[in-house]
């Protein structure tokens, strides 16, 4: 049985983690280096650091900033934001990051997936996918959930996967900071529709979600920002809690 992963999620705007409720609303929540250290005190499997305002902002993810995390913790992590070319994705990778996650440049260039891929293998890409659903149907927004498209979730999630993405990362906006659960109907097909893993974020709020976003969702690792943040659930508990639902984790 594979290993099920707890992801700490670090959004990171003008330096600083934030966070939101459906991508909006962000409210301050500290440091970024101190809050990473903490996360691999606490037996996080992995890390994800996403400069949410890059694309946006046409900046470049803040690859100092990696580097100060890269020297700071001995866990796995991400970086995602602004990433669109091979250089871009090269600089982070020699800054220390273990993986790269792309998302709005993927879907206006497909073939950068094709690209990265090939260049450093599909074992350091993650794409992200953020999604709405509309009428019953789930849509991808691009550029940090604020433009809209009319592509579908399982066809994108398909064409991500055949172009070489070794994960993929993705979080419901409808459920983002609600703390109302994840969206594990949508995980579920999700996990039907492709062959690699997926991280499952958006709406973690009780250790009870995370369980169901395993057993339900069949998600292989699931993603969280404020309640880590702000201390509501014990990353060492919650691991206890899931390895009693025979739920296989690393403690």
């Amino acid at each position: 049985m594979l290993t099920k992963r707890i992801i700490p999620c670090l959004d990171i705007k003008d330096g600083r983690t934030v966070k939101g409720v459906n991508f909006i609303n962000l409210r301050d929540a500290g440091d970024p280096v101190e809050l990473a250290t903490k996360y691999a005190y606490q037996n996080a499997d992995e890390l994800v650091f996403l400069d949410i305002s890059a694309t946006e902002q046409k900046r470049k993810t803040l690859a100092e900033l990696v580097l100060r995390i890269a020297a700071a913790i001995d866990i796995p992590f991400t970086v995602g934001g602004g990433i669109g070319s091979i250089e871009d994705v090269s600089v982070l990778l020699k800054n220390g990051a273990d993986k790269v996650s792309i998302n709005s440049a993927a879907v206006k260039r497909p073939n950068l997936i094709n690209e990265v891929a090939t260049r450093f293998g599909n074992q350091c890409l993650v794409v992200a996918i953020d999604a709405k659903q509309i009428n019953n149907d789930w849509k991808i927004h691009l550029v940090g959930g604020k433009e809209a498209t009319k592509i579908d979730l399982f066809e994108w999630a398909r064409e991500v996967e055949n172009r070489g993405a070794g994960e993929i990362l993705f979080t419901s906006m409808d459920h983002d900071g609600t703390k109302n659960g994840f969206a594990n109907m949508a995980l579920a097909k999700l996990s039907e529709t492709v062959n690699i893993p997926i991280i499952a974020s958006g709406g973690a709020g009780t250790i009870e979600h995370f369980i169901e976003v395993f057993k339900i969702g069949n998600a292989d690792a699931a993603l969280a920002a404020s309640i880590f943040h702000y201390d509501e659930i014990d990353l060492f508990n919650l691991k206890k809690q899931l390895k009693t639902q025979h739920i296989a984790v690393r403690i």
